[in-house]
Formats: C-alpha cells, sequence, structure tokens
C-alpha cells in the first residue's frame, strides 16, 4: 500500500519491521537492549529465523550486541575469528550481501570455510545489511534462515529501512548529550553543540537534524564526546565535507 506526500508520487508506507522500530521506547539507555528489540522486531517481521546486530567502533574491532538464538550468536562468532562471511563484507563494502542459498552461490566461493561451517549449522541462506550513516560504518544487522530462498521484495525493503533507523537509535543512544531534541533550535542548553549543528548545516547543504545526525556520528566513529566534536567544529578544528 501507498501513501503521497505533498507534491510527490507515490510513497511506500513504512513496513513491519520500521513501524515495530518507530515504536521503541525512547528512553532507553542501553545499547544491548536496543539491539535486542530491534533484533526481535527483525525475527517478527522478516521471512527469517534469526538475527543478531555487531557493532564496530575505533576502540573495538567487533563486539556482538544481541543474537536471537545460539544459531545467530555461532554465525557472528564464526564470521570475526575467520575474518571471512557475509557480515564482514558488508562492514568492509558498505553494501548489503545477500546470500539466498549459501549452497550455490557465487559468493561462498570467497567464503570457503565459512560457508561450510554455515551449512553445517543448518544455515541455508544469510542477509547481512551494514549499519551506516554517511560514511560513517557503526557495524551490521545479519539475518539468516535455515532454508535457502530470497526475502521479498517488500521484505528487503523494510529490512533496509530497518537497517537505517537502527543505525540512527544506536548513534543517538551512543552520543545523546541529554535531550532528544538537542538539535532543535528552541532547546539552550547546548549552546555550542546547537552552534555545531548550524555551521555543519551550511557546510554540508543540509537539514539541522541530519546535520546533528552528522555529527552525532562523527562523535561515534571517533569515540569522543558530542560536546568536544561540537567545540573542536565551533573553533574551526573540524570541518565537514561529504566525504568526511
Amino acid at each position: 500500500m501507498t501513501g503521497r506526500g505533498p507534491g510527490s508520487g507515490p510513497v511506500a508506507e513504512p513496513g513491519e519491521v520500521t513501524r515495530a522500530l518507530l515504536a521503541i521506547a525512547r528512553d532507553l539507555r542501553d545499547d544491548r537492549a536496543l539491539a535486542e528489540q530491534i533484533c526481535r522486531a527483525c525475527a517478527a517481521g522478516l521471512d527469517i529465523d534469526g538475527a543478531a546486530i555487531s557493532l564496530h567502533t575505533a576502540s573495538t574491532l567487533r563486539e556482538t550486541l544481541f543474537a536471537t538464538d545460539a544459531t545467530a550468536d555461532l554465525l557472528e562468532d564464526l564470521q570475526f575469528s575467520l575474518g571471512e562471511g557475509a557480515c564482514i563484507e558488508a562492514s568492509w563494502t558498505g553494501r548489503p550481501v545477500l546470500v539466498p542459498d549459501m549452497t550455490d552461490s557465487p559468493d561462498t566461493s570467497r567464503w570457503p570455510i565459512y560457508a561450510d561451517a554455515v551449512l553445517e549449522a543448518g544455515v541455508g541462506a544469510v542477509f547481512a545489511l551494514p549499519l551506516q550513516w554517511g560514511t560513517i560504518d557503526l557495524g551490521v544487522l545479519d539475518l539468516y534462515r535455515g532454508t535457502p530462498g530470497s526475502l521479498s521484495r517488500t521484505q528487503l525493503l523494510d529490512a533496509r529501512s530497518a537497517a537505517d533507523m537502527a543505525a540512527l537509535l544506536l548513534l543517538r543512544l551512543r552520543t545523546d548529550p541529554g535531550d532528544e531534541r538537542s538539535w532543535d533550535p528552541s532547546w539552550s542548553s547546548r549552546a555550542e553543540i546547537h552552534q555545531a549543528t548550524g555551521m555543519v548545516l551550511v557546510q554540508l547543504g543540509v537539514s539541522a537534524a541530519d546535520a546533528f545526525a552528522r555529527l552525532r556520528a562523527h562523535a561515534f566513529a571517533e569515540q569522543r564526546p558530542l560536546d568536544d566534536v561540537a567545540r573542536d567544529v565551533v573553533a574551526r578544528r573540524l570541518t565537514f565535507t561529504n566525504d568526511t
């Protein structure tokens, strides 16, 4: 089903998983609890058997935040131990890696040990979706199913939308300076963050919300407090470009 935005063509309505993520409590303050809700929403709303989220940061190369079951957890451990697989490739390339049949795919020839281990674990298909904001790589949302088969076009769009939203939710949680409306000009207790947001807005030609998200993404990638990043922007020690 589609709707229409003002002056636009048909706009797809949010899928089941995306709607579930929109309803996630805003008062969550634990990234593992957030990852659990995201993974469970995917498992409930998509034609899959399990999901996991792995976080990639500057200080911690890889960390599994949550896995819905023992098989999902095993797949994460295998990839990190072997250094190959759908998750690793999605992280490196920044593109989704979709393998609907682990027994018949050119992808599996690039991951011979991982592919054999996945099949031995009873997994027939894997789908790895990068969690990104701009050029910042936060981690990967991994999905699997026991039998081979592709996600439908509708479910794939829902999964990709959910991955984008999951990235923003994790960014918010990791870099939140203490107020959900931190980018809103009406909120004035973080003047330096507001000033930096305005400067990034001009530098990139984006909205205030997107400029604030870019500040958060940079703080996440560098593992620095958001206040410090804002201070560097205001002092002109840090300038944002489309490649930042």
